[in-house]
């Protein structure tokens, strides 16, 4: 039994933790105070009764008795208009977002060096052994904490004194993906920690659909006429990345946590980290984060190589998907000192799994349009079992790989299922057939011309091609360019299908008519929608840029192509030299933006969109600026939350000459910190000897330039 001291709520002074009473007063009869009470000894409750059943599976109540108190609890939220931010209510989804916005990790998150083999695991601990006597340490001290390494999806997730305030995806370990109200809705994730948390807390943990969850979750889709998803790992990575969190707290999603990422808070008084990572784990349980129970503190690399064999042994009876095991060095002092390369830790291996393999035939080849217009060429195989899951089809990869192959219908193949997850054919193991596969020359989709880079093909239809069409109209309404509200993903497909959008142009062609027949829409919201697409007829010209989904143009050099140029068709008459004046854009970039420009469907597409009265507003170039130069030679960063976006700070600098990157170097004059920052640019700050501003300093810097912090609304 978990002691009181540790929990969200001692039953003893709590009665809604053991045998509650769900017969309640009626809400009318409650005075605020009472109420207030009532909602803060069911939220301590809830939060105890999520831990006991999504965390150590041994529930205290019956399922009917748990839904009375949570649909009482809200009733008392919604009654009498309580805050609730950090409620477990939060846990049914907060409202849509547009994108998954992008930030900075408090800690980088690294990759593990992996093998398949045990001498390479063996050859790691011999570097060990080698770096801890150089920095000082007993190698004879030396122990391994070995764990499943699990395959899902890596997160970040933060607490601030004891609360849930963020979670990211690993993204490419410097940023990811703001995923916090999705996590949120996973209710394995506490929303207060238990026990005496650190003021802060960053700690790293790998999100999965359990097996049986996810067998459960297929069934129920196959039913309502749905695509299963193909293996709980897409599952977990397509649901978290979902952008209404309501939908994410639908799916059966669960997670583990392995590692700290940062613990900060009062050396003299408050918690000190653990000592061993062993002791790491010790700490997720008395704080309430769930993880794995087969961690085991191993005496040296053999018995490591053992563990891993024996997880193997019973990988299939887990309720869980894993490719391999984690060996990392205990003792925490002997990690720093081992410390990390760029892309890994030093202290840490994977020994992975060996692949599962099958061997069948090919009946065909099909390739497929992505939203970038790549071609993807994908196997139709002769189902086979490979380990307990049928396949019949398996990417090729890309036209280089199939020459490289010589593969072609009919030959029989070994496949090949990396990580338990993508199929795909590593070699032909018979050649039944005569000569390669011959990659298309034109677009299956738009028949538009295929152009090869290096070893991939593309299809050159740009914004014409209807397989690039939803990609295109998710750029078109990012926050970071026309910021078209209510347009996101899943509207937009839902318009392509429903054939109402069949290209860019067509959304200033919609009517309220049109989408008001549409399944989910209402005349409110078909009108709410024109009018949002009604406010970017003139939109400023960078963000019509970013817009357009240019290869290599984000919103920073959309906006340096604006100040360079000023108007659209300055830009568009720009030949390469000329863009290669414009800072951050080199040579492949300037090639890439003409290549665009070039393209007829492009073009077209541009043309129609000026048509429907879409014309973008010009800008002043630095040679008319004027006055609005006085930041000019200046290079900022910005990190953390601001009082604006990060977005309209950067326009902010740029619309007064300076120039805004995304990243700290020599040439950076100043790195501005916002509230929650990330820790890598800081580092790099400091490295760099770049001054770091406060945004209270940085607004007296741009007072002493005539400039006002924060920028007031356009409106």
């Amino acid at each position: 039994m978990t002691s009181s001291s540790t929990r969200h709520a001692d039953p003893e002074e709590n009665p809604y933790v053991e045998e509650p009473p769900t017969d309640f007063d009626p809400i009318a009869e409650l005075s605020p105070e009472a109420a207030e009470r009532q909602v803060s000894l069911l939220r301590s409750a809830i939060r105890e009764h999520d831990h006991r059943y999504y965390v150590e599976a041994d529930p205290l109540i019956e399922d009917e008795a748990y839904d009375r108190l949570f649909e009482r609890l809200r009733d008392l939220e919604e009654a009498f208009d309580l805050d609730v931010e950090g409620s477990p209510t939060r846990r049914v989804g907060g409202e849509p977002v547009d994108e998954l916005a992008t930030v900075e990790h408090v800690e980088p998150m690294r990759s593990i060096d992996n093998a398949k083999a045990a001498e390479a695991v063996r050859e790691f601990d011999e570097r060990v052994r080698s770096g801890l006597r150089e920095g000082g340490f007993d190698p004879a001290d030396l122990r391994y904490v070995c764990e499943p390494k699990f395959d899902g999806l890596s997160v970040e997730v933060v607490y601030e004194d004891g609360e849930y305030v963020r979670a990211a995806t690993r993204g490419d370990g410097r940023e990811g993906d703001d995923v916090t109200e999705q996590v949120r809705t996973i209710r394995s994730v506490p929303s207060r920690l238990r026990g005496e948390p650190p003021a802060r807390l960053a700690v790293r943990g790998e999100v999965y659909m359990p097996r049986d969850a996810f067998e459960t979750h297929n069934r129920k889709r196959r039913e309502r006429g749905e695509e299963p998803f193909a293996n709980p790992r897409n599952a977990a990575a397509g649901t978290l990345r979902r952008l209404d969190p309501a939908v994410v707290a639908d799916r059966p999603l669960d997670v583990f946590f392995f590692d700290v990422l940062a613990w900060e808070g009062d050396e003299i008084s408050g918690p000190a980290r653990p000592a061993t990572n062993r002791e790491q784990f010790d700490a997720f349980d008395a704080l309430g984060l769930p993880r794995t129970d087969r961690v085991e503190l191993v005496e040296d690399v053999e018995a490591a190589i053992d563990y891993r064999d024996r997880i193997l042994a019973v990988r299939d009876d887990l309720n869980y998907a894993v490719d391999g095991v984690v060996i990392k060095v205990n003792d925490r002092a002997a990690c720093e000192a081992l410390g990390s390369t760029a892309r890994a830790p030093r202290w840490a291996f994977a020994y992975k799994f060996p692949p599962r393999t099958s061997t069948t035939t090919i009946r065909d080849v099909t390739v497929q349009v992505g939203r970038t217009g790549r071609l993807t060429p994908v196997a139709e195989l002769e189902p086979v079992d490979v380990s307990g899951v049928t396949v019949s089809r398996a990417t090729l990869h890309n036209p280089a790989e199939i020459e490289a192959l010589g593969v072609n219908v009919g030959d029989r193949v070994r496949i090949y299922r990396a990580g338990d997850v993508i199929p795909y054919v590593p070699e032909v193991v018979e050649k039944r057939s005569s000569g390669t596969y011959a990659f298309p020359e034109r677009c299956p989709v738009c028949d538009a011309p295929v152009e090869r880079d290096g070893p991939l093909a593309f299809c050159t239809g740009g914004l014409g091609c209807p397989a690039q069409l939803e990609r295109a109209v998710e750029h078109w309404a990012r926050r970071d360019a026309l910021d078209v509200e209510g347009l996101g993903p899943e509207r937009v497909e839902q318009l392509r299908e429903a054939g109402v959008v069949e290209s860019l142009p067509d959304l200033y062609d919609l009517t309220v008519e049109d989408l008001a027949g549409l399944e989910g829409w209402g005349e409110t919201s078909a009108e709410n929608l024109i009018d949002a697409l009604e406010a970017t007829r003139e939109p400023p010209l960078d963000r019509f840029l970013a817009g357009l989904g240019i290869p290599d143009v984000g919103p920073t050099t959309a906006r340096a192509l604006a100040r360079a140029f000023g108007d659209l068709d300055a830009l568009l008459a720009a030949d390469e030299a000329a863009l290669r004046e414009v800072d951050d854009v080199g040579p492949a970039v300037a090639a890439s933006i003409r290549d665009f420009f070039d393209a007829e469907e492009n073009r077209e597409a541009i043309e129609a969109l000026r048509e429907r009265g879409v014309e973008p507003r010009p800008v002043e170039t630095p040679d008319a600026a004027g006055d609005d130069a006085s930041l000019e030679g200046l290079t900022f960063v910005f990190t953390g939350s601001l009082s604006t976006t990060r977005d309209e700070a950067q326009a902010l600098v740029e619309a007064h000459g300076a120039n805004a990157t995304s990243s700290v170097s020599g040439n950076t004059d100043y790195l501005v910190v916002g509230e929650s920052p990330g820790r890598s640019k800081r580092v790099d700050a400091d490295a760099e000897d770049v001054p770091v501003l406060e945004e209270a300093d940085f607004a007296d810097l741009l007072a002493d330039h005539g400039i006002d912090w924060p920028p007031e609304d356009e409106a």
